[in-house]
């Protein structure tokens, strides 16, 4: 057998190339080769704000290579429909020419798998066409993917419309051991004015990924376990969480926030952040500033730099926040592995999810869109770690809701009890001989052949 030489290529987003690089340490640490592609311009960002010393935790077995995204230096990527159209016209012939040269260089160990996330399947035509074997990576829950991998039977069904994948029914139930769930939280269906594009997009996608030979998911068999009846293809190989340090973050992270959290009392932070693209309306910011004051506990808000809605981050002149800390951006492992953390307010991002089961932290969940809202239901009414924050007639999240859900979550045993039972199953599922790691492994092994 060969050393696997794996070409990992993740959608330019942090929700997609933070579980990646989590992936490849872990194959690392299996004795593979990777070749790692970042986007010119997100890679850039990655340098400027992670430490000079990152490649003792990246490893001399991944070799970090890059191709421009289309865009220009000057265009924002908050747009991520333009980044999406721009990615699939421009990138493709390019990372064939790349993956000629890594050969040409490495004639011993020629890339012989490549690894991509959604919305770049593409790259496994490119791929198929040199020969060579794929796999997709899902950063998002397997019941996700299954859903989007269902859109021509739920069409059949009439549960959803043809044109553009908007509900007609209310419910849905994808297997007979699967809780029924809300349409309204298909994953495409959040998206605005998006959806249509998106969906049209999904479509298209879900035929391409199907050329991955594995569909690796970032779960375990016990968080989702009704959604691997419906395809052999879906692997569940999680938690992926090989290392604290995050190697490719987008934003510099506040470590001040660690050193904080050293100074408070077991279990008395709230802990607030909503993920690398959420954007909260000006309203809704002052309800939320004016809610972590009501509840007279220390708190850590993450308020992202660098978006272009800065000007929704005016902070109201009755906000005190004596007892809270305010960042930038932070790392969110260590934070929710941190015994002072409480709880999690938070937008149900699926690593944001991972992680806090890992921590054993509860939610109180706050959807944005996508995938969000479906990962809310999963927390709150399957797993029940968690509750949801309820608009009120006007469609904002009051600093009452705020203050009556915090103070019932933590007065909650069961969701504790459930929350430490979650963690229990992931930590299982990772170790020599669980479910993910034996996975893990089988695909690994594949990849040797």
């Amino acid at each position: 057998m060969t050393i696997p030489h794996f070409l990992v290529i993740p959608y330019p987003i942090q929700g997609m190339v933070n579980p990646f690089m989590q992936f490849s340490l872990v194959l690392a640490k299996h004795g593979c080769k990777i070749t790692f592609v970042n986007t010119e311009f997100n890679h850039n960002r990655a340098q400027k704000t992670t430490s000079s010393d990152q490649d003792k935790f990246i490893g001399s077995q991944i070799k970090m290579v890059t191709l421009p995204d289309g865009l220009s230096p000057q265009d924002g990527r908050t747009d991520q429909i333009k980044v999406l159209l721009s990615v699939k016209s421009s990138m493709p012939s390019q990372l064939h020419k790349l993956i000629q040269h890594v050969n040409a260089v490495d004639l011993d160990n020629k890339i012989n798998c490549i690894v991509v996330s959604i919305n770049m399947g593409w790259a496994l035509e490119v791929g198929c066409k040199l020969g060579i074997k794929g796999a997709v990576l899902f950063a998002s829950s397997a019941t996700s993917m299954a859903l989007c991998d269902s859109i021509q039977r739920l069409i059949d069904e009439g549960i959803i419309e043809s044109q553009n994948g908007l509900p007609i029914k209310k419910q849905v139930q994808l297997s007979p051991n699967m809780a029924t769930m809300d349409t309204s939280n298909l994953p495409w269906c959040n998206l605005g004015e998006n959806s249509k594009i998106y969906f049209d997009h999904l479509v298209q996608e879900l035929q391409i990924l199907k050329l991955g030979e594995w569909w690796l998911c970032n779960t375990i068999y016990d968080l989702e376990p009704g959604v691997f009846s419906l395809s052999q293809k879906l692997l569940p190989i999680g938690p992926i969480l090989a290392s604290d340090n995050n190697t490719s973050s987008f934003w510099q992270e506040d470590a001040t926030c660690l050193e904080w959290l050293d100074q408070q009392a077991s279990q008395s932070v709230i802990y607030v952040s909503f993920g690398s693209l959420a954007v909260i309306e000006a309203n809704q910011f002052k309800e939320l500033a004016l809610g972590l004051d009501l509840l007279n506990m220390p708190f850590l808000w993450v308020v992202r730099s660098g978006n272009n809605n800065n000007e929704n981050h005016a902070y109201p002149d009755e906000f005190h926040g004596k007892k809270g800390k305010i960042v930038a951006w932070a790392p969110q492992k260590k934070i929710l592995n941190h015994p002072a953390i409480a709880c999690f307010i938070s937008h149900c991002g699926w690593n944001s999810t991972i992680e806090g089961v890992c921590g054993v932290v509860p939610f109180l969940c706050w959807p944005f869109f996508s995938d969000q809202l479906l990962n809310k239901w999963y927390i709150c009414d399957v797993w029940k770690v968690g509750l949801g924050l309820d608009k009120d007639e006007i469609g904002v999240i009051s600093r009452r809701e705020i203050q009556n859900k915090v103070e019932q979550l933590l007065g909650s045993e069961d969701i504790k009890a459930m929350s430490l039972k979650l963690k229990e199953m992931a930590i299982n599922n990772v170790q020599e001989g669980g479910q993910s790691s034996e996975n893990l492994k089988n695909f690994i092994n594949w990849a040797k052949k």
